[in-house]
């Protein structure tokens, strides 16, 4: 059953307009990903909030959302474990650094 709207509210941010000089920024960057030497990266060991497994987290990183995956995805395989990307850092499954740097 759809849910019944009170007012405009409840459908969220939305623009329209009819000046067709009118520009949006919808909040994507263009940004382009820094080159591989101009990377200032740091991988760190941790195991708080993890129920005692270490993990190698890797921050720093300077680009985009879409590169960031590719790196991380990069390390995991290379590393032969798992892992996942939060928060514009890369959590590597276990004491990988050496592999990694």
């Amino acid at each position: 059953m759809a849910k019944k709207l009170n007012d405009l509210s409840a459908l969220g941010a939305f623009a329209y307009s009819t000046n067709e000089d009118l520009y949006f920024d919808n909040g994507e960057d263009d940004m382009e990903t820094p080159a591989n030497s101009q990377q200032k990266l740091e991988a760190v060991f941790s195991n708080k909030g993890r129920g005692g497994k270490t993990v190698t987290i890797i921050k720093g990183f300077v680009g985009t959302e879409k590169d960031l995956k590719a790196l991380g995805k990069h390390l995991k395989n290379k590393c032969g474990v798992g892992g996942s990307i939060k928060d514009g850092e890369i959590i590597i499954q276990g004491k990988h650094r050496d592999k990694i740097m």
